[in-house]
């Protein structure tokens, strides 16, 4: 409990000393955006209208990076309606950061200097034990593409299967007990969460996801159908997200009216479209690298418990 406190602290005094800015944005919001995961619904009895839990401080933070404010970050808490295991808790703290003028490579080495930092401040070392597995937390971490991380753990290309079927076909044929109706990328996420991100201990960048799982990230250059983002794994498990945020409206439009024809379709875990965004994203945001890290799970490894 003392160490969570000592945890956020040096968050903020990482991130400040950096010349950010730390804000508050909606609880209580219109859209549920800025991830796909299922929402707690509420209701507005004076605004006689349906709300939502957020599920994200995306969307807002970056109304700020539109509105001129280049170094924003927020500590709040975040709730998503889904289920409960050692790592999942249905509402949760997330730190998430943007900064303007950066894109996911700057990113990844501020997330390197800030974990571990905070490791020396609060073990005293850059060396932590999370059960069997001895940990070291200091920079470089590993870097590797998620292609070239599920190659080589599955001996899968996704370049190779590249339409919903042929994954479901694939994954089948390996003995995995999927949804028939799942969309391609969320195929993908179960493949990757099945072959790959257990073999990331020591801590990783997983890098270049393809777009279908990344609606909100700007596209690679020179590859097609990747953009630039990023998640990070310590002892197996994700520990947070970051890209190079998408900043072209008419893109980002386009993918959030693909995002609809999935739900339309059935899918519940998807982006949902937020026009108020879109409106403020036409009047400009600079390029931008965004992050978000689960404080819960920074927690757990820093302190040994493997039960969130």
């Amino acid at each position: 409990f003392l160490a969570r406190s000592r945890i956020i602290t040096a968050v903020r005094r990482f991130l400040d000393g950096r010349g950010f800015l730390e804000v508050e944005t909606p609880v209580l919001q219109p859209a549920a955006g800025g991830a796909a995961a299922r929402p707690f619904r509420t209701y507005h009895n004076a605004l006689d209208r349906q709300l939502y839990l957020r599920i994200a401080l995306e969307l807002y933070l970056k109304r700020l990076v539109i509105g001129g404010y280049d170094k924003v970050y927020e500590i709040g808490r975040i709730f998503r309606n889904e289920g409960v295991s050692w790592k999942y808790n249905p509402e949760f703290t997330m730190l998430e950061s943007y900064e303007a003028y950066a894109d996911y490579n700057d990113v990844a080495r501020m997330v390197e200097e800030m974990v571990s930092s905070i490791a020396l401040h609060v073990t005293g070392s850059g060396i932590v034990q999370f059960g069997e597995h001895t940990l070291d937390l200091a920079p470089p971490w590993h870097r590797v593409t998620m292609r070239d991380a599920l190659i080589e753990h599955a001996g899968i290309d996704f370049e190779e299967f590249r339409t919903r079927d042929k994954l479901l076909e694939e994954l089948r044929r390996r003995g995995f007990d999927v949804d028939p109706g799942a969309s391609w990328a969320k195929l993908l996420d179960e493949a990757v969460s099945h072959y790959v991100e257990p073999k990331l201990v020591q801590p990783t960048f997983l890098l270049d996801y393809p777009v279908e799982i990344s609606p909100l990230a700007k596209s690679k250059p020179g590859s097609p159908g990747l953009v630039e983002r990023f998640e990070f794994f310590i002892a197996g498990f994700e520990m947070g997200n970051a890209y190079s945020e998408l900043n072209d409206p008419i893109e980002q439009r386009e993918r959030f009216e693909t995002q609809a024809r999935l739900a339309a379709a059935g899918l519940e875990e998807v982006e949902t479209l937020d026009e108020d965004f879109l409106i403020a994203l036409e009047h400009g945001m600079p390029p931008a690298g965004g992050l978000g890290i689960g404080i819960d799970r920074l927690v757990m490894i820093l302190t040994g418990q493997t039960s969130i």
